[in-house]
């Protein structure tokens, strides 16, 4: 009997194929909307963990300032920089630290190979390399009397190689910073962009006594980059840094920190904690319109029961059941909204695929969203399609053989 009433109600819908497309078209958009806006979401989700930790592993960036932005770090608000002992003091005095690197940093324009480019020039030792992830595609890192003595060499990113020496490996040539040239050491491999939306890839680096004695003419440390251990604990390795810099910058017990703690992972699990509940909430507002495809079909199959009260009438007088009549309306109403469930899955799949490839994230199938948005859309169908089944199923038959 059940495959019977599948047959009639399919046969139904075939035979008007425009009517039944437009039905499922508010289905079709409710499900693609929010598989695409929940799969576009984890992606997102995925790059900004993904750019946090090209920063560094663990990674702590102490700057001066009690905040970060204006007043804060690099303006510092009257808050003095670090030194290059702090440094030492930390990796001496603090257990559970990996490497940590002093960095000083400023814009400047460099020259070389007859092309011009404005760029960030840092200072740093080679603890740099290691607080921050960094790999070198091609050259070697800074010799130990190149850093002590403040050697004009330097090591570019990639976008600098790219602007000053085109096609070129850059590696050997010159390159003039300011009022002085050094000897490009080394390329970094391509990091991309970081999640502050800043080009990780347009810098220059130099020693950090280099940077000091040639193009800053002082002695000033922005930043003071600390890599945690594997396994270590966060929250008492930032209480134990926190103690040693007032110590060192010789802040009384009642005076505020001038200086202020970043921590890399918590402001990977805030962004992304962020754009979850984005995601939550867009794919909220999406699922909406399932219901909008859902009033579309109840609508739909009322107009079907009233075109086709002759038909009700005359099998309910031969004898058919009540609940064979509800079941062929309501399985009429699910085959619809589950036809417009599959395609919806696959329309989605494609913008999600295309979508996620021209916002520059990751595509991450999630077999869950899809499954749910398919049985919700024919949980749809059901909840649409009893008015109108148990209506056709509650007709008079005298009254609808009499219906013109």
């Amino acid at each position: 009997m059940l495959l019977n009433t599948l047959f009639l109600a399919l046969r139904s819908i075939r035979r008007n194929l425009l009517r039944s497309f437009l039905t499922i078209l508010g289905i079709v958009i409710g499900v693609s909307a929010v598989i695409t806006m929940v799969t576009l979401g984890k992606g997102a989700t995925q790059a900004v963990q993904m750019q946090i930790s090209s920063l560094g592993t663990n990674l702590l960036m102490v700057r001066p300032g009690q905040r970060l932005g204006p007043g804060g770090p690099g303006g510092g608000g009257g808050a003095p920089s670090f030194k290059e002992s702090d440094a030492g003091a930390i990796m001496a005095q603090i257990g559970g630290i990996q490497a940590v690197a002093p960095e000083g940093r400023t814009g400047v324009t460099v020259v070389g190979n007859g092309r011009n480019w404005a760029t960030n020039v840092t200072g740093s030792t080679n603890a740099w390399f290691d607080t921050g992830n960094w790999k070198l595609a091609s050259g070697r890192r800074f010799e130990d009397d190149e850093l002590t003595s403040g050697g004009a060499v330097c090591i570019i990113g990639e976008t600098v190689r790219r602007e000053i020496y085109g096609g070129t490996r850059g590696l050997g040539e010159q390159l003039r910073i300011k009022q002085f040239s050094c000897d490009v050491i080394g390329v970094l491999a391509s990091k991309g962009q970081a999640a502050m939306g800043n080009d990780q890839d347009d810098i220059v680096l130099v020693p950090l006594h280099t940077l000091q004695r040639r193009v800053t003419g002082n002695q000033r440390i922005n930043t003071l980059l600390v890599s945690m251990q594997d396994g270590s604990d966060s929250t008492r390795l930032k209480k134990s840094l926190a103690q040693l810099m007032r110590e060192r910058r010789k802040l009384a017990e009642g005076d505020d920190d001038n200086f202020n703690v970043l921590d890399t992972q918590q402001l990977a699990e805030t962004l992304s904690g962020t754009t979850q509940v984005m995601t939550t909430l867009l794919g909220a507002v999406a699922a909406v319109s399932l219901l909008v495809g859902g009033i579309g079909i109840m609508n739909i199959m009322l107009v079907n029961v009233t075109e086709r009260t002759r038909e009700i009438g005359l099998r309910l007088a031969i004898g058919a059941l009540e609940r064979e009549v509800l079941l062929q309306f309501l399985i009429e109403a699910v085959a619809l909204a589950s036809l417009g469930g599959i395609v919806g899955v696959v329309i989605a799949t494609g913008m999600s695929i295309g979508l996620a490839a021209a916002m520059g994230v990751p595509f991450l199938f999630d077999p869950v969203i899809n499954v749910l948005s398919f049985v919700f859309s024919a949980c749809i169908g059901v909840l649409f399609g009893y008015f109108p089944a148990r209506r056709a199923a509650r007709m008079d038959p005298i009254e609808a053989l009499r219906h013109e």
